[in-house]
């Protein structure tokens, strides 16, 4: 039973990371590619790495594996925003299409 839980999540897993490479090469600004790579770390890798607990349990492998997890889950998205306030700071430009900037907005305002 463990065994094909923990191969639905690692399907899963490859599934994101999947889609979030493809964001990668198709998203037309930084700031959609930051979303896609941050996505695809989060939810793919630490699908793959609870997948592979399912299989190995509380062995050594499993608890590097559930380490591994909660570090991913805690830095990907500190690190994804930190990227795109750098990427706004710097000022790289949102692309054509962007329908909102909240950030910017709120800078006009003051806040």
């Amino acid at each position: 039973m463990n065994e094909t839980v923990g191969m639905v999540f690692i399907i899963v897993g490859l599934a994101f990371d999947f889609f979030g490479c493809l964001g990668l090469i198709r998203f037309p600004d930084v700031y959609n590619r930051i979303q896609a790579s941050a996505k695809c770390v989060t939810l793919g890798t630490c699908g793959i790495l609870f997948g592979l607990f399912l299989f190995k349990g509380f062995s050594p492998t499993g608890i590097k594996a559930l380490l591994c997890l909660l570090f991913i889950i805690v830095t990907a998205p500190v690190s994804a925003h930190a990227l795109a306030r750098a990427a706004y700071l710097s000022g790289v430009k949102p692309c054509k299409e962007t329908v909102a900037d909240a950030y910017g907005e709120d800078k006009l305002k003051g806040r």
